[in-house]
């Protein structure tokens, strides 16, 4: 169950990213894929250390959401991309 969910996140965040981003370089299907071995990593991650011996969806989750986030935008920054910031 956790896992669907981790994917689910990672896919729209590692899109999200790469939009943010103007894309890294690889493509969106790439953004996407980084995103899920991103959210999946900080899921299972999140699971593992946390203090409580509480594994919930929620806690996980958000543990899925900084990893897939951190995983696309390291490789972006790695990759030459910057933020800009649009003019409103």
């Amino acid at each position: 169950m956790y896992l669907m969910t981790w994917i689910v996140i990672g896919a729209v965040v590692g899109w999200g990213a790469g939009k943010i981003f103007q894309g890294n370089g690889y493509g969106p299907l790439m953004d996407i894929l980084m995103g899920i071995g991103g959210a999946v990593v900080g899921g299972f991650a999140t699971g593992f250390a946390d203090p409580g011996n509480y594994r919930g969806t929620i806690i996980t989750t958000l543990g899925a959401t900084v990893g897939a986030l951190l995983f696309t935008a390291v490789s972006a920054y790695v990759n030459g991309r910057r933020v800009f910031a649009r003019q409103l």
